[in-house]
């Protein structure tokens, strides 16, 4: 059990779990029109998915040991229940399984993933170190998390199943939402690490301008996202005699989590360590629920209807 749970706390579980809920909701936006929900590819996606995500985690930990000592101690290196070889066959296996699937699927696959390993590697590994800037490091995470997975995972699936590189509509506004969210990522992950960054000489947002600063734009370019999203599904909503299920899920979805986001901006203070990181913690919860919107916009009315 001791070695599933470094295993598990190695995979910095919260990132799993974006990963998986991401596909699953692109997945389902992709197989709306189509008679079957190919669960194969979706298995497969899902594999592909975690497995980099672990590569991306894990080659930044192997890097960021010294670090991990002053900022997180308890991850399984420094802890002292990983060791570095170990971790190293963990995150080169992951490797090897997700860019073998992803070639088996399309060699486009093979390239959107060689892609976001590449750029998980530079974001830890020298001479590039992109993690060290805050500008490079937003960079990374956006292009990784919204563009990558987002469009470049879609746009595949959708041409196996649907034969089409088309983009709805949502899916943009969704990758939109993503990339302001991740930039808000790259600068509230360093929140709580402001102790060893300075040390290591990293120029994070928060070294830089100040955590409150950080703190404020992030809520700032986030809030404008919501409001973006909000304004787009009223539109929609408003524009049809009646309104789709989907529009109707996203637009009150999006009102909810929004107020909801405004509530939790009051509870942090950033002169108390523990409360930043639980604030951190529930930041993340806005993005799996980002995503759980979608997901339920796209299936929950199949599963009202096969309820009732």
């Amino acid at each position: 059990m001791r070695a599933v749970t470094a295993l598990w706390k190695f995979s910095r579980p919260h990132t799993i779990i974006g990963s998986v809920i991401s596909i699953c909701t692109m997945y389902m936006i992709v197989c709306e029109k189509s008679e079957t929900t190919h669960f194969l590819f979706l298995t497969l996606a899902l594999i592909i998915g975690v497995s980099c995500n672990v590569f991306i985690v894990g080659i930044n930990q192997i890097a960021d040991v010294d670090l991990d000592k002053i900022n997180k101690p308890y991850l399984p290196i420094p802890a002292g229940d990983l060791s570095t070889k170990e971790a190293k066959i963990i995150v080169y296996s992951a490797l090897f399984i997700s860019l073998t699937l992803a070639f088996f699927i399309m060699p486009y696959l093979f390239l959107i993933i060689a892609v976001a390993a590449l750029i998980g590697w530079a974001y830890s590994m020298p001479p590039f170190h992109l993690k060290k800037h805050h500008i490079t490091a937003a960079l990374s995470i956006t292009t990784v998390r919204g563009i990558l997975l987002n469009i470049g995972g879609f746009m595949v699936f959708n041409y196996l199943v649907n034969h089409t590189l088309e983009l709805p509509q949502d899916v943009k506004i969704l990758t939109l939402f993503i990339i302001v969210f991740s930039i808000a990522i790259s600068w509230f992950k360093d929140l709580p690490d402001v102790k060893g960054d300075k040390e290591f000489n990293i120029r994070s947002f928060a070294i830089i301008y100040s955590s409150r600063i950080a703190l404020i734009w992030g809520h700032v370019i986030v809030g404008l996202a919501y409001l973006f999203t909000i304004i787009m599904k009223f539109l929609e909503y408003t524009s049809s005699t009646v309104p789709s299920f989907e529009s109707s899920v996203l637009l009150y979805g999006h009102i909810i989590l929004f107020i909801l986001f405004i509530i939790n901006a009051f509870y942090v203070k950033l002169s108390r360590h523990e409360s930043v990181k639980k604030f951190y913690t529930r930041f993340w919860w806005f993005f799996f629920a980002e995503y759980a919107v979608y997901l339920f916009a796209y299936t929950g009315k199949a599963v009202i209807l096969h309820t009732l």
